[in-house]
């Protein structure tokens, strides 16, 4: 390793147990994610609760699970409820989408705000 090296991982670890202080890039960048994470968070539990739906209907008209459970003509009920499972991921996207912009709406003034500040320093 020669010198070069062994200087950048010497900073490299430096840099990991020295303070930052807090910049304006970091706050435009919380945010940001203030913005996204409710949409996200949103999109993962409905689609994944959607998709739960949608797999136990298929389960119910698929497999014998129908029978196990008391369920006399599991057809029926299955299809209901996969449809009820495929509807709510349909929906997932659009309800991220307004999610999503009704908070860029809420928190666009104070991060272009933020955002024009700190391209006026470059």
């Amino acid at each position: 390793m020669d010198r070069n090296d062994q200087d950048f991982l010497v900073q490299k670890i430096r840099t990991q147990y020295t303070e930052k202080g807090h910049t304006q890039l970091d706050a435009l960048k919380e945010l940001d994610s203030k913005v996204k994470r409710p949409a996200n968070i949103f999109a993962y539990v409905f689609g994944s609760i959607s998709a739960i739906i949608m797999g136990g209907g298929m389960s119910l008209v698929m497999t014998d699970i129908g029978s196990t459970i008391g369920v006399e003509k599991p057809m029926t009920p299955g299809i209901v409820i996969g449809v009820i499972g495929m509807i709510m991921a349909i929906i997932n996207y659009p309800a991220y989408k307004g999610i999503l912009s009704a908070r860029r709406k809420k928190y666009a003034d104070k991060i272009i705000a933020l955002s024009d500040e700190i391209m006026k320093k470059q």
